[in-house]
């Protein structure tokens, strides 16, 4: 009989590399008893006269006994924890049925073509992947009937799609994108491969619960001793799941998967972006916008029109969206951003004062213009502090009465931080407005993590998101210079707002933006890096007499 080809060959890998694994858990079982064997035998051949009393053995059997019973406790131990232990759950908007009757229809009837089990439930991640779960792990079921019952009927797992993928797919690219992970049912409720899959999460659970306590050490070094031993067995089962999953779908929509696989790189090019340059300036300051996912469309579209190479995908659009599967779409939507805003960023768990929604129409002045002013404002602060203290010689202002605590500070203008930037002491105050702005960046963001761990702000940055999962910061700290860039920019933008006419406004690709005229001056930039970098003014006292900013009136700073 020829070789194996086909979904086949990779399910009969992956079942193969799953006993493998199964091996392991059966060799670490028949080491814990192996003490208690010998114990048995000594005390067998003690009472079937075979040893005789009155010899070493005498001293040997009482000890191999506690040896025995210590072997058994400890893997009592072990087992429990393992057995026990929370396996990592991803974060996620589950989708009841009743809110989304048509995706539930659309994957069920893409089970039924593949032949496979349909997915127990479904769940949206803000992320774009997919992916299935398995759900069945005590901690996450109501009741152990309820988890009985599952198990005894094969329960499938939970399919994860990710949010941007509803919004910006069509209907027919969303299922075939689904049917490769939809296919993964099929291997997944084999016995085999389901009881290593939960003998693998169980450990690397025994090890996270484990790493704090010191009591629980033996625990920790058995659970990785473990995990070292079926790494390889356990990854191995997985690539053969994934085979086998990914030839079974190779029948069911193969040219739309293509396609589908192109708008894949689009939508996480798109919804990186959107995080980094659009949400995050909102999530500092507080809000957090709650159509993230509708904002991916409007992202990618501009991206659309601006890049060749993604030329004709904004023609899609025309077809139904997958997000018309759902019910109550906003609803969704706003729940997704605002489980990004918790793994992205760190907010709380529900909105409250501190912590509200935007929508994208107000997102300009709610967002924009406020972080500008409120940068603004630290930096004039700064510089007062530079000023009063003497910190750099000859920085002082001349309005003011010299340097001290009684000094008068001088009025907030962009001409002042031109006239600090470039003077004689301009490289000098550069560099100390670099550390004290992120001494104060720095101080603020360490009270707002004092009030998230009193309570008032929820989930601490650092923490875990409902002891589940790690927040996933997007970008690092802002180096000196990087703020001090931010601040200039900002002081520059509030003049423009103040005195020219410009407006605060949301380039869906670059995230906050200056309007003139209604449209966007992106050649800011430039003229303040001049500035900074080389202490050259001249090319912002040209792009201000250019748009009309008069940098001698006073900024309003809130």
């Amino acid at each position: 009989m020829g070789p194996v080809a086909g979904p086949e060959a990779g399910a009969l890998a992956a079942r193969a590399r799953a006993l493998a694994v199964l091996r392991v858990r059966g060799a670490a079982l028949a080491v814990a008893l192996v003490p208690a064997a010998a114990a048995v035998v000594l005390a067998a051949g003690s009472a079937m006269g075979r040893i005789p009393d009155g010899s070493a053995w005498d001293v040997v059997r009482p000890v191999v006994s506690a040896v025995a019973l210590l072997a058994l406790a400890l893997a009592a131990a072990v087992a429990t924890v393992v057995s026990r232990a929370r396996p990592a759950l991803s974060p996620t908007v589950p989708i009841p049925e009743e809110t989304a009757p048509d995706l539930y229809r659309l994957v069920r009837d893409l089970a039924e073509r593949l032949d496979v089990p349909a997915p127990s439930a479904m769940a949206l991640t803000p992320d774009c992947d997919s992916w299935l779960e398995d759900r069945t792990h005590p901690a996450h079921t109501v009741s152990r009937r309820l988890l009985r019952l599952r198990r005894r009927a094969g329960a499938s797992p939970v399919l994860v799609i990710g949010s941007p993928f509803l919004w910006w797919m069509r209907v027919a690219e969303l299922r075939a994108l689904l049917a490769p992970v939809v296919a993964g049912t099929g291997p997944a409720a084999h016995p085999d491969i389901a009881a290593a899959r939960r003998f693998v999460r169980g450990l690397d659970a025994a090890v996270a619960v484990a790493a704090p306590r010191p009591q629980l050490a033996f625990v920790g070094w058995v659970a990785r001793v473990l995990l070292r031993s079926c790494r390889d067995h356990a990854a191995e089962m997985e690539r053969g799941v994934a085979a086998a999953a990914s030839e079974r779908a190779q029948s069911v929509d193969y040219g739309l998967r293509i396609v589908a696989q192109e708008q894949v790189g689009l939508a996480y090019a798109g919804w990186d972006r959107l995080l980094n340059r659009v949400a995050l300036p909102a999530w500092r300051m507080g809000r957090w916008p709650s159509r993230l996912d509708a904002g991916v469309v409007s992202a990618l579209t501009e991206l659309s029109r601006r890049d060749r190479l993604a030329e004709g995908f904004a023609s899609r659009l025309g077809e139904r969206p997958a997000c018309d599967l759902l019910e109550e779409p906003g609803v969704i939507d706003e729940a997704a951003s605002l489980l990004a805003a918790r793994l992205f960023h760190g907010g709380p768990a529900h909105p409250g004062p501190d912590w509200s929604p935007v929508a994208w129409s107000q997102y300009p002045d709610e967002v924009v213009d406020r972080t500008w002013r409120l940068e603004a404002a630290r930096l004039h602060r700064v510089l007062d502090d530079i000023a009063a203290t003497g910190a750099v010689p000859g920085a002082q202002d001349g309005t003011r009465s010299g340097p001290g605590p009684d000094a008068v500070p001088a009025a907030p203008t962009v001409a002042r931080i031109l006239d600090r930037l470039t003077g004689p002491a301009g490289s000098g105050v550069g560099e100390e407005l670099e550390v004290r702005l992120s001494a104060e960046v720095a101080r603020e963001a360490a009270q707002e993590e004092r009030a998230a761990e009193r309570g008032a702000f929820g989930a601490a940055a650092g923490s875990w998101v409902d002891g589940l999962a790690p927040l996933f910061p997007l970008q690092p700290p802002r180096s000196g210079r990087e703020l001090l860039t931010d601040h200039v920019t900002a002081m520059v933008c509030c003049a423009a707002v103040d005195t020219a006419g410009a407006a605060p406004g949301l380039d869906w690709l670059d995230g906050p933006a200056l309007l003139v005229g209604g449209a966007r001056r992106a050649d800011l930039a430039r003229t303040v890096l001049s500035l900074i970098e080389d202490g050259d003014g001249e090319p912002l006292r040209a792009w201000l007499g250019d748009v009309g900013v008069r940098p001698e009136k006073p900024v309003r700073l809130m």
